[in-house]
This record gives structure tokens, C-alpha cells and sequence, in this order.
């Protein structure tokens, strides 16, 4: 049987034909190889260079190959989190012509680590916490694209931290099947092989003297389970709403925010029957908004006011017509942004009078503007606006406080 390549795109086959696929891959050439830290697998996996890019190869049969390249595609195509699959070789034979098995190829995914790589320093528990959320937000991710894993473990997942967020992408599909939706004894099945894993692997670290004294592996799986349950509950109960109830929105947002979550990508849809709100949550470190804000709008806030401050410009964009996450097309952050300061926080804030915000900076009047609307609205039971919230805040809260 000849060697065959079947790639994604026309380019990779000529840069991966210059690998030595006659050659067992736990005996390759160092010359081709590039030295990454790598997981634990049940099989060999090396990471090699092929033309201008670094790529993941690992021998396994070829139903399993050719079953995981699909499985990959659709998780691309489906948005969710994991690595790119770029080609399954088959046909490969050595120098005596005896069969090798097939390999199956994905893009090495940049600034990511596995697990034991990032304990190899004693990791502080807050952080280990951080990694554990953006588990257990990949978990959601793929059990609302009907992704079950079937073995969901820290072996099995990439580690990325990007401007103070935490993302886990999936590495290993191989178990997984997609289906048009999940029953709750599948995604049971997958949180309990979840827990038992990581309490595991967790163990592993501790007898290598890898983990933190306080952290007990146990009571670390079993909070993985409780965190996903949490926000898998937060995410799909119903959410449409009425146009006029915004502060529902806001309401969503805060119980994520108190689940210890932030929102990466909010999306509303327009029906008839009112606005259906979908959230993709992220996992972020401290210090995380104000870097965000800053960037995004120029705002310098303390982390709090950042916080609340780029949760209201996300509600915000996610309304504008011209706004389309991942869409080339769509208006980007930085513009939206732009746009955000120039016609809803200055004109907001300007509306305050400058004799009565006394020594109060910009960021600092928004913010409270921004809770008092959110008070106002729980009583209302609907959103009130920020004209009628301006006008009460000068009235009831600024009226009785010093300034000079």
C-alpha cells in the first residue's frame, strides 16, 4: 500500500511528505523533532516541524485516526475549544516493507502546556482552582455542542493563559462521539469520569511532591463537578426576555460573575418573543479587567469599576447591528469600544454636574450609575435606562453627599 496523506488544506501534504514516515515515530531523527513538553499518552506522540509550522504526531490505528481527524473537524467547525486536526498518514511502511501504524496530525497549539508541565513548580492552590474552572468551562462547551468525552482528564487537555485568562482546549478526541444533544446520564457519565480523574492525577502530583500541602486531590475533584454543575446550570436555564428588561441581562451576568466566571462573548438574538441571550464564559486572573478596559477604551478603573464597567459595554455591543464575534466582516472590540465611550459613558457622565461628582473620578460616577440603574430595575422589574437612572442618582444620592 502506498502512503497517503489526507490533509485539510492543499498546503500541508507537500511539508509533511519531507518527515521521515518510514521510520517508527519513538526513533525519529532529532533533526526533525522539536523539543515541547508533552502529556501523558497511551500512545507515542512527538512534536515535529513541518515546513513553517510545528505539528503534533501520533501513531494510532487508523479507524482511530481517521474516526478522531473527523471528530476534530467538527469540533472546529463547531467553535469549541481543541486542537486543529491537520492530516491522517496512512500506508506507512519501514525500510523492509513491514507496516507501521498510521499517524494522525494536529497544529501545535501555541503558548499551551500540559499539566505536569505547569506543576513543575509547586502551583498555589487559587491558580490550580483557576485551571479546574477552565476544565470544567471547556466540559460545558462540548457537552452543549453535544460533545461527549467519554475520558475527561487533565492528561487529556492543553493549558493556555493569554493576557490573565485561563482556556483548556481539548487534545485527545479519540473516546468522544458528537450527537444532536446530550441526555443528563451522558454528561453525568462524563463529570464522574471527570472527578475520578483528576483526583487521580492529582494524587500522582502529590506522591511526586509536585502539589501543594494544602491541596487536597479529593475534595479538587469533587469541586470540579460542583463547578460545572453551576455554571451548566447558569448557561442553559431559560433566558429570553422582553426588550424592556435588560436588567435581566445584567441579573445573568452577575451570577456569573459571582460564580467566580467572566463573559468572553455575549450573543442576543431578536425574536418576536423577545431577546435569547447566549453567554461563553472564560476563567480570568486578578488584574484581568483593568488590563482589558484599558486596552479596549482608555479607561484607567480600579478592578471592581473595570469589571462592572466592561460587563455593560459587552451588553452593549452584543446589541449593535454591526456587531459579529469571529465574523472578519464585523466591527472590531476597539471600535465598538470607541464607539461605546464616545456615545454612552462620556454623555452619561457629563450628565452628571460637575459641582456634585466633587473629587469622584469618571470611572468611579459610572460605576455607581451603573449599580444604581441595576437597583432601580430589580424594582421596577424592568430596565429603567440611564436617563431616569441619572436623574434619581443626583436626587437620592449625590443631593445628600459632601462636595465641594
Amino acid at each position: 500500500m502506498e502512503l497517503q496523506i489526507t490533509a485539510t488544506s492543499p498546503e500541508h501534504p507537500a511539508s509533511l511528505l519531507d518527515l521521515p514516515w518510514n521510520v517508527p515515530l519513538e526513533d525519529w531523527p532529532e533533526e526533525h523533532l522539536v523539543a515541547l513538553p508533552r502529556g501523558i499518552s497511551r500512545h507515542v506522540v512527538r512534536f515535529a516541524q513541518a515546513g513553517g509550522e510545528i505539528v503534533a504526531v501520533k501513531e494510532v490505528g487508523e479507524w482511530a485516526a481517521v474516526r478522531e481527524y473527523g471528530l476534530l473537524r467538527d469540533l472546529d467547525r463547531l467553535a469549541v475549544p481543541a486542537v486543529d486536526a491537520l492530516a491522517v498518514v496512512t500506508g506507512r511502511t519501514d525500510e523492509h516493507g513491514e507496516p507501521l501504524e498510521p499517524a494522525l496530525i494536529t497544529r501545535h497549539l501555541v503558548g499551551s502546556q500540559p499539566y505536569r508541565s505547569m506543576f513543575q513548580t509547586t502551583m498555589r492552590p487559587s491558580t490550580i482552582r483557576r485551571l479546574l474552572d477552565a476544565l470544567a468551562v471547556l466540559l460545558v462547551r462540548l457537552h452543549l455542542a453535544g460533545f461527549a468525552w467519554g475520558d475527561c482528564s487533565l492528561s487529556n487537555t492543553l493549558f493556555r493563559r493569554d493576557a490573565g485568562a485561563y482556556a483548556a482546549y481539548l487534545v485527545d478526541a479519540e473516546t468522544g462521539q458528537i450527537q444532536p444533544k446530550l441526555t443528563s446520564g451522558q454528561r453525568d457519565y462524563d463529570v464522574e469520569v471527570a472527578r475520578v480523574n483528576i483526583a487521580g492525577e492529582l494524587m500522582d502530583l502529590e506522591a511526586g511532591g509536585s502539589l501543594h500541602p494544602s491541596v487536597d486531590p479529593v475534595l479538587f475533584g469533587e469541586a470540579i463537578a460542583e463547578r460545572y454543575c453551576d455554571l451548566w446550570h447558569e448557561l442553559t436555564r431559560q433566558s429570553v426576555y422582553p426588550l424592556a428588561q435588560r436588567h435581566a441581562i445584567d441579573q445573568r451576568v452577575r451570577r456569573l460573575n459571582d460564580l467566580g466566571f467572566d463573559v468572553a462573548e455575549m450573543q442576543i438574538e431578536r425574536s418576536p418573543d423577545g431577546d435569547t441571550v447566549t453567554f461563553v464564559p472564560k476563567v480570568v486572573d486578578a488584574g484581568h479587567h483593568q488590563r482589558q478596559l484599558l486596552r479596549l477604551t482608555g479607561l484607567d478603573a480600579e478592578e471592581n469599576q473595570a469589571r462592572s464597567l466592561l460587563n455593560d459595554l459587552e451588553t452593549w455591543m452584543a446589541t449593535q447591528d454591526d456587531y459579529a464575534p469571529g465574523d472578519p466582516l464585523g466591527a472590531r472590540p476597539e471600535v465598538l469600544a470607541h464607539r461605546w465611550v464616545r456615545d454612552v459613558f462620556r454623555p452619561t457622565v457629563r450628565a452628571v454636574p460637575k459641582d456634585l461628582r466633587g473629587v469622584t473620578d469618571t470611572a468611579q460616577i459610572y460605576y455607581e450609575l451603573l449599580e444604581h440603574r441595576w437597583l432601580l430595575s430589580e424594582r421596577a422589574r424592568r430596565d429603567v435606562g440611564l436617563d431616569v437612572t441619572v436623574e434619581d442618582y443626583i436626587r437620592t444620592v449625590l443631593a445628600d453627599r459632601p462636595h465641594g
